[in-house]
């Protein structure tokens, strides 16, 4: 923990080091003076709205052209997980996960990943992601907890509102509803222990994305986005990276990569819950485009 005087105000940082695979996540912890956050939230929104306002009239007059179009997207996607992070529940101890994918589908009880878009005129875009999972999980043994088990029941909705700038691309704001019941069933050095609790919260995120295609064929797509700011989550981030092949006007497939960081904590002793999770993988699509 390094703390730095910055014009008398106090910021302080937390790095968190992941034994595998070897990365280093800065997670924003706390900000001393709340007028210093308020200002970057609200730059940062300033800055996507006004993105969006630009070409607003142009957009208004495409608005009244009937040739202009409306394109739906339906993608249904599977995902092969790596979990890697920490749970806590109540006055329990913190439970590590690492999980590899053999080791999620092995315990997985139900799985749904979904994602829809509309697109209008290729200017201005409406998408919303669902991912749902319900597993049980082994927990990895440290200085306190000697076994246990945990069952995860996760629910992650996402909704984005998008504007394109140039030809590839896009901007926007949005949000991630995350809804987490956790229970754990603990063999501590003191005994067996267990608790659950269940949490819902909302992460304000700012999205940036880049897609077109080559020859009108193969596909490229890059997505980031941050958020949370203490709002819902401390911090949270997220990166996909995919790539495809359109085989026809309506059917395409994408193989890429996914990484979601939520570093949620809230309440104390009795009323604790946290969830320090990264989850990561390969994802495989399936998309139908139609107008």
């Amino acid at each position: 923990m390094r703390c730095c005087d910055l014009s008398q105000r106090k910021l302080r940082i937390s790095l968190t080091d992941f034994s595998y695979p070897r990365v280093t996540i800065l997670s924003i912890v706390r900000l001393d003076s709340q007028s210093v956050m308020r200002r970057l939230i609200y730059s940062a929104l300033l800055l996507v709205i006004l993105c969006f306002k630009v070409d607003m009239t142009s957009a208004q007059d495409d608005a009244q052209d009937s040739t202009k179009k409306t394109h739906f997207l339906i993608e249904p996607y599977f995902m092969a997980p790596t979990m890697k992070g920490e749970i806590g529940v109540r006055q329990l101890p913190a439970a590590e996960v690492d999980a590899n994918p053999g080791d999620i589908f092995d315990q997985l009880k139900f799985a749904a990943m979904i994602y829809v878009e509309v697109n209008y005129d290729n200017k201005w875009s409406v998408g919303t992601d669902l991912i749902y999972m319900k597993l049980e999980q082994d927990i990895k043994p440290n200085a306190l907890i000697t076994s246990g088990k945990s069952t995860a029941q996760q629910l992650a909705f996402e909704f984005a509102f998008l504007k394109r700038l140039g030809s590839v691309f896009d901007v926007g704001i949005g949000g991630r509803v995350m809804d987490m019941k956790a229970d754990l069933d603990l063999n501590t050095i003191n005994g067996v222990q267990s608790g659950d609790s269940r949490q819902t919260w909302m992460d304000p995120i700012l999205i940036v994305r880049s897609q077109g295609a080559i020859n009108d064929k193969w596909l490229l797509q890059f997505r980031g986005d941050i958020g949370g700011f203490g709002i819902g989550s401390d911090f949270t981030w997220q990166i996909q990276a995919n790539a495809g092949y359109q085989f026809s006007r309506l059917v395409s497939a994408t193989i890429g990569y996914r990484v979601l960081d939520v570093d949620f904590h809230k309440g104390d002793g009795s009323e604790n819950f946290s969830y320090d999770m990264a989850i990561s993988g390969p994802v495989l699509r399936v998309g139908f485009r139609w107008e």
